[in-house]
């Protein structure tokens, strides 16, 4: 059984910086990518950025120049840093991942998601 959890949200007052973790938990054979999402109450969940093993790496504009995603993937680990942050990045961020199993199969799942808040 696979689990993802986020960590890392909080509030910050704009143009500080946060830096959200995303752990992934359980047996696999290989993290193919992982992904940050965010959503604001009422809206449609937004990608925000992907990373995939090997290291290519892909923004929404919005973000493009702010925010830095990496990985660790022997660790099975994802990172956001969040730079610059401005009140409209306030949402709940999502970590996304696209697994392989032992068995060849190969799924995506998400975390429980985590608060960022930017006071302006």
């Amino acid at each position: 059984q696979v689990q993802l959890v986020e960590s890392g949200g909080g509030l910050v007052q704009a143009g500080g910086s946060l830096r959200l973790s995303c752990v992934l938990s359980g047996v696999i054979r290989v993290l193919n990518a992982m992904a940050w999402y965010r959503q604001i109450p009422g809206n449609q969940r937004e990608l925000v950025a992907t990373i995939i093993s090997g290291g290519a790496t892909n923004y929404s504009e919005s973000v493009k120049g702010r925010f830095t995603i990496s990985e660790d993937f022997a660790k099975k680990m994802g990172y956001l840093q969040m730079n610059n942050l401005e009140p409209e990045d306030t949402a709940v961020y999502y970590c996304n991942a696209d697994v392989t199993f032992l068995n060849w199969r190969r799924d995506v799942y998400w975390g429980q998601g985590t608060q960022v808040t930017v006071a302006p």
